[in-house]
């Protein structure tokens, strides 16, 4: 059912955690409702020099975070350009029903660069 590229982020995810000190970062989802993912950025001179994350859910929601910040970290903070499809083409292409997982990476990480530009704006 998982492609390789799922099955390997999943048991062995990159970048698990969260930054102390981080600039940006946001939550999508609860324990609660079965499905969560935590992002927290670095980011220096508008570049994410790093990115952690922690999930709660299936495999392709670990899988879709994990992803996301190695794809995330070296890029410019316009990496809304990171988009579920994008995500899901890393994973190997993810079936119509787990698309959801990609697209809440997506939105935590628009959200965390949302939250970092917010405290420039202070």
């Amino acid at each position: 059912m998982y492609t390789p590229q799922v099955t390997n982020h999943y048991e062995n995810p990159r970048n698990v955690g969260t930054i102390s000190d981080a600039d940006g970062g946001a939550t999508i989802g609860s324990p609660a409702s079965g499905e969560m993912v935590k992002l927290t950025l670095k980011i220096v001179d508008d570049v994410i020099v790093a990115a952690k994350f922690r999930a709660f859910g299936c495999p392709t929601a670990i899988a879709s975070a994990s992803v996301l910040t190695e794809l995330a970290i070296g890029t410019h903070i316009s990496a809304a350009e990171i988009t579920a499809v994008r995500l899901s083409d890393a994973l190997g292409g993810l079936p119509e029903d787990k698309l959801r997982y990609a697209a809440a990476a997506e939105n935590v990480l628009k959200n965390a660069i949302a939250d970092f530009l917010s405290k420039q704006e202070v």
